[in-house]
C-alpha cells in the first residue's frame, strides 16, 4: 500500500496558513492550497490553541551571523580573541564567551553557532496566572457559572480597580486555556466555554444560518420609533426562537435598554403556540417596560396582530435574511446555547428550569453595560416605576 510522504511545511507556508487561518478560512480551505487535507493542517494550529504564536526576533545586542562569520575568519587566521573584538567593537569577554560555548578556537563554526543561539534565545515569559492562586480560583470559580473570559476579566477590573495582581486580560484567560502548555488553568475548563471548541477560531469565521419565512401585513422595522433605535428608554424588546431537535423550541426575548432575559416554554413554532406564550410571558411585567417587540420574518409571528390586540404592545419586523437588525437578541441566543446545545429537546425543559436559566444569564456583568448586570440594571428600571 502507497502511502504520502509526510509534509513539512516552510517557515513562508507556516506564515501563509496562519493569515489564511486569521482570516476565517476552515482547514479544508487551507488544505487546499496545499493539496492536503484538514488533518495536515490541524496539528500545526492545534500546538497553540489555534492562537498565532508571535514572531520571534532578535535582540539588537546579541551577535549577528555576519559577525560570527568574521569571529571564525579571524580564528582560522590566528588572531586573538582581543583583536577580533576590537575589529567588530565588541567587549572581549563577549567574544570569548561566544567561542568558548560554540566547542572552542579549534572547532567554532558560524552557522553552527548562529543556529545555537537562536534555539537558546527561547526565553518564554511567564504567564501572571503562574502562582497567583487567587486569580486561578476565582477564574475556574467563574467559568464554571458559564461567565465568559471576558466577563471575568471586567468584573475582575471593577473589584480591584487598585490592585493589579487581582485583575488579568481576557486574553489572557483564553490563552491559558487553549496553550496547556502554560500548565495553568485546566483543560477541562474549555467545556464551559461559550464555544466548546478544541482550538481558538477567527473571529472572522462565518456562521451559516438558514433563511426565514416572510408574510404580508407586517410593520417595518423601518418604522420603528427613533426612542427605540437608540436603546435611549427601557421597555422594547428582541425576540426570536431557538430550535432544539423533535420540533422543540424556545422563546427568547432581550430587553434592549439593560439586556435583561426572558425565556418562555412553547409547545410549537405554529403561531397560535408562540402567540400564547408571548401574551402570558408580557402579563409579568409592568406595562411601561413592555412597549414594543421586534421579531424577525418568521411565519411563526403571523398573528403578530392578535399578540398586539390582546397586550398592547406594538410589533415591528425585521427585512428578510436580516439578523443583524435584532443584533443584541441574536448575541443572547448565542449565550443560550451553552444551557440549551443545538441537537438537544428542549421539550424536557420546565418552564421553571428556563427561568433558572435566565436568572443566571441576567446576573452575568456585562461589558456593554460597564460590567454591572443586566438584573441591576432592569431592577433599577423597575424601582423608578414604583
Amino acid at each position: 500500500m502507497a502511502y504520502r510522504t509526510r509534509i513539512f511545511f516552510t517557515e513562508k507556508q507556516k506564515a501563509e496558513i496562519w493569515d489564511r487561518w486569521q482570516r476565517g478560512e476552515s482547514m479544508s480551505s487551507i488544505g487546499r492550497v496545499f493539496d492536503r487535507g484538514s488533518s495536515s493542517i490541524y496539528p500545526l494550529l492545534e500546538r497553540t490553541g489555534g492562537i498565532r504564536p508571535p514572531t520571534r526576533t532578535r535582540s539588537r545586542l546579541a551577535l549577528t551571523f555576519h559577525e560570527r562569520e568574521e569571529i571564525s575568519r579571524g580564528l582560522v587566521a590566528k588572531q586573538s580573541l582581543r583583536s577580533i573584538a576590537r575589529s567588530l567593537h565588541r567587549a572581549p569577554s563577549t567574544i570569548s564567551r561566544e567561542v568558548r560555548r560554540n566547542g572552542g578556537s579549534k572547532h567554532y563554526r558560524a552557522t553552527t553557532s548562529d543556529a545555537n543561539a537562536w534555539d537558546r534565545a527561547h526565553r518564554p515569559k511567564p504567564c501572571k496566572l503562574v502562582g497567583n492562586d487567587y486569580l486561578c480560583r476565582m477564574i475556574s470559580t467563574k467559568l464554571h457559572r458559564k461567565w465568559s473570559p471576558q466577563q471575568i476579566a471586567g468584573w475582575l477590573m471593577r473589584e480591584h480597580p487598585d490592585e493589579e495582581s487581582k485583575r488579568i486580560s481576557h486574553e489572557t484567560i483564553y490563552r491559558s486555556l487553549f496553550i496547556q502548555t502554560r500548565g495553568v488553568l485546566k483543560k477541562e475548563l474549555q467545556a464551559h466555554l461559550r464555544a466548546t471548541r478544541s482550538i481558538r477560531r477567527s473571529r472572522h469565521a462565518t456562521l451559516k444560518r438558514s433563511g426565514l419565512g416572510t408574510f404580508n401585513d407586517a410593520v417595518s422595522i423601518r418604522d420603528r420609533p427613533a426612542d427605540v433605535e437608540d436603546r435611549a428608554v427601557p421597555g422594547h424588546w428582541e425576540g426570536d426562537l431557538i430550535a432544539g431537535s423533535g420540533n422543540s423550541f424556545i422563546a427568547t426575548l432581550v430587553e434592549r435598554n439593560t439586556r435583561f432575559v426572558m425565556l418562555a416554554k412553547v409547545s410549537n413554532k405554529d403561531s397560535h403556540s408562540v402567540i400564547q406564550a408571548l401574551i402570558k410571558q408580557s402579563r409579568k411585567l409592568p406595562k411601561e417596560l413592555y412597549r414594543s417587540l421586534t421579531w424577525d420574518r418568521g411565519t411563526e409571528m403571523a398573528g403578530h396582530k392578535a399578540f398586539t390586540l390582546a397586550t398592547d404592545i406594538d410589533v415591528f419586523l425585521c427585512e428578510p435574511h436580516s439578523p443583524w437588525q435584532r443584533g443584541t437578541n441574536e448575541n443572547t441566543n448565542r449565550l443560550l446555547r451553552q444551557y440549551f446545545p443545538k441537537g438537544t429537546d428542549l421539550s424536557i425543559h420546565s418552564q421553571a428550569k428556563l427561568s433558572a436559566v435566565a436568572r443566571q444569564l441576567n446576573e452575568r456583568p456585562r461589558k456593554t453595560l460597564g460590567y454591572e448586570t443586566p438584573a441591576e440594571r432592569f431592577n433599577a428600571c423597575v424601582a423608578t416605576i414604583r
